[in-house]
């Protein structure tokens, strides 16, 4: 009879084996199996060992903010900093804090994800637990922010309004975290809405989370109320009268780090900044290891080139700031400046361990633009870069912090095309780079078609949802039937608003969101979320609508506007500098309308004795830069400068313009 002493490789169990030997087995069979045992038990041991290694930071949490736009992700991180003492008790904090960047205060939404930490005492232990919070972009087509610092995080809040429900982002926000693995706690967000209706809002909260596929550990969600203006919170629809019941739920519910710090150290870049003293830096989870400041790395590129780099200030996060420190351990979120050049999605490493880890994987663009150099006649006028050159660096150095984007360079050094998530991801580059001083011309948003397995044309498709007037709802379907829509589903909503949810080409909803706001008054919301490429829908009519186009140089008089007004509306007043083939207002009739807007009255003696009668215009379209690439018709650009933008058509003489257009009616009517 032969003991075996060895560890079961299922349940891991010590356990007593008797093997009684007989005579038909020999001795050598039971050696075999005696060491086939000892086999299993030193790797079982040693995989023991290896998880003996790791260490868990109760110190530390580390999550993650996402909601659909406007759900309250930024105003709850203000209330939590607020009682989490990150202010001081006499400082004077502006609303919305984390939006530190102009276009996101101007137009009320996150743009880019930003790091913040508070530290809160573990009522359990005593001990200070620091959390490190990352907001998130809520725009869909910010999505490429979201999804590069998901490797960031062990869990996240996810905010949804307590009167909409989850919406279009929520969809995509949501489903990212379930794809990481995160842990999700759902804050049921603005209860003090009088039309807030939690019940509904969580039932639908789950049939999301069951419909994108969450695992039962997943769906089982822990639940938050809150009120992030008033900074109150509750594991019920009663609010207590601060945060402490979320603050206690992400310290019960999102698990530590569980990390190597003994080993040799790790790091990808998830964010890019530039310190204006200390260079360029870089934000990342540490992987593994601990990092100290002045060490030497080696950076790895996604095509596995090793380049060497230092670590020449390190830095922690502490309420709103940066915190500089010696080192750092594994699960920190830390910054690293003074680096020489670096990209998103590169990996930090030991020297003598330079391993790479996985490369940040973001969803491809929809939408692409033609960025290149302006050839207007007020070229180069009232911009600071004009040149090719110039815009090549700009556009190409936009990639190293921007991961959803693409450039691409042309058959001609003037042109490039630049692929993005959705119009506004494009127009807020467009207007980043005009407010840098860049002169440059746009063309009309595209989407991007591919080819699917089996040789059929695809082209992307969105989810979008509506919330519009009873009264308007007619106009709204009629309009998004014509640009290839399907509905799915009507509903009403508690406010006695409409709730609508179509399917629509991106196509379809170029330039849709103007014509959708006049239609319903400006009270209309529209919401969208890329679903899916699909098959060609067939062709769909870009606008209803044509330009009255300048005949010539020169000023914009009274006298010529008034006679180009009663024939549409108009984007320009008078005393205003034009060039022949500038759009300077939109007619409805079926062809663009060429007029002289610098023609002047000549008056006869007569009229001068009797004066002459006063001419009234009124008021011209002020268009956004937005509604004015919504604008674009294929034929013309956009001339963008740091003090203007300008609508002009792609051939500037009237009669080759002309001549072009006939011919393309010509070949039209031939087929």
């Amino acid at each position: 009879m032969t003991l075996c002493l060895w560890n079961d490789p299922v349940t891991g169990c010590m356990g007593d084996i008797y093997r009684e030997c007989r005579n038909k087995i020999s001795r050598y069979a039971c050696e075999c199996t005696f060491n086939l045992f000892r086999k299993r038990d030193r790797a079982i041991n040693s995989d023991l060992n290896y998880k003996k290694m790791k260490t868990i930071r109760n110190d530390l949490r580390n999550i993650a903010i996402i909601a659909h736009v406007d759900h309250g992700k930024t105003t709850l991180v203000d209330a939590m900093l607020k009682q989490a003492k990150v202010f001081r008790a006499n400082q004077q904090v502006e609303e919305r804090v984390m939006d530190s960047n102009d276009l996101e205060r101007e137009r009320g939404i996150t743009i880019l994800s930003k790091n913040t930490a508070i530290s809160i005492p573990d009522p359990e232990t005593g001990e200070m637990v620091k959390i490190n919070i990352v907001d998130t972009p809520g725009h869909a087509d910010f999505g490429g922010e979201v999804e590069r610092v998901m490797n960031m995080v062990d869990g996240a809040l996810l905010l949804v309004d307590a009167a909409e429900g989850p919406m279009a982002q929520t969809r995509f926000v949501l489903k990212k975290a379930l794809a990481m693995g995160l842990r999700v706690i759902v804050v049921i967000n603005k209860m003090d809405r009088k039309d807030a209706d939690p019940e509904r809002t969580l039932n639908k909260i789950f049939d999301l989370f069951i419909d994108l596929g969450a695992t039962d550990e997943q769906a089982d969600f822990p639940i938050i109320y809150a009120d992030g203006i008033k900074g109150k919170a509750g594991y019920t629809p009663e609010l207590s009268e601060n945060l402490q019941p979320l603050f206690q739920t992400i310290l019960r519910k999102i698990n530590p780090p569980e990390v190597e710090i003994d080993q040799p150290f790790q790091m990808v870049v998830s964010n890019i900044f530039y310190d204006e003293y200390r260079g360029l830096g870089v934000i990342g989870r540490i992987h593994r290891g601990k990092l100290k400041a002045g060490m030497n790395l080696s950076r790895i590129k996604p095509d596995g080139t090793i380049v060497p780099e230092n670590a020449r200030y390190l830095y922690t996060y502490s309420g709103l700031n940066k915190v500089e420190t010696q080192e750092a351990s594994a699960g920190e979120i830390i910054s690293i400046a003074g680096l020489n050049e670096i990209s998103i999605g590169d990996t930090l490493s030991d020297p003598n361990y330079p391993e790479a880890l996985p490369v940040i994987s973001v969803e491809e663009p929809t939408v692409k633009m033609t960025f290149g150099v302006n050839s207007s006649p007020f070229a180069g006028r009232e911009g600071k870069f004009s040149t090719s050159r110039k815009l090549r660096e700009r556009l190409f150095s936009e990639l190293r912090n921007n991961v959803a984007l693409r450039v691409e360079e042309t058959d001609t050094t003037d042109n490039f095309v630049v692929s993005g998530r959705g119009e506004l991801h494009l127009a807020i580059l467009i207007e980043t780079m005009r407010r840098e001083g860049y002169e440059f011309q746009v063309s009309r948003p595209e989407v991007i078609m591919i080819e699917g397995s089996n040789g059929e044309l695809l082209e992307p498709f969105e989810e979008v949802y509506i919330d519009t007037s009873p009264d308007t709802v007619g106009t709204v379907v009629e309009m998004l039937g014509s640009r290839k829509g399907r509905i799915q589903e009507i509903t009403d909503n508690p406010d006695s608003s409409v709730h609508l949810h179509y399917i629509v080409p991106t196509r379809g909803l170029l330039g849709f969101r103007y014509q959708f706001l006049t239609a319903t008054h400006g009270m209309g919301v529209i919401n969208s979320s890329f679903l899916e490429y699909a098959p060609y829908a067939g062709p769909i009519a870009s606008r209803n609508t044509n330009s009255i186009v300048a005949w010539e140089d020169g000023l914009t008089t009274t006298y010529g506007l008034k006679n180009a007004e009663e024939r549409g509306v108009l984007f320009i007043g008078p005393g205003v500098e034009v060039y022949e083939g500038m759009v300077v207002g939109e007619s409805m009739r079926v062809t663009d309308l060429t007029v002289n807007v610098c023609k002047k009255k000549h008056l006869t003696n007569m009229r001068q004795s009797n004066k002459d009668i006063e001419v009234r215009l009124n008021a011209v379209r002020q268009m956004s830069l937005d509604e004015a690439i919504e604008y674009l018709a294929e034929d013309e650009l956009l001339e963008v400068t740091p003090t203007n933008f300008r609508i002009r058509k792609k051939i500037l003489d009237t009669e080759e313009r002309g001549k072009t257009q006939k011919r393309e009616r010509e070949k039209l009517s031939d087929l």
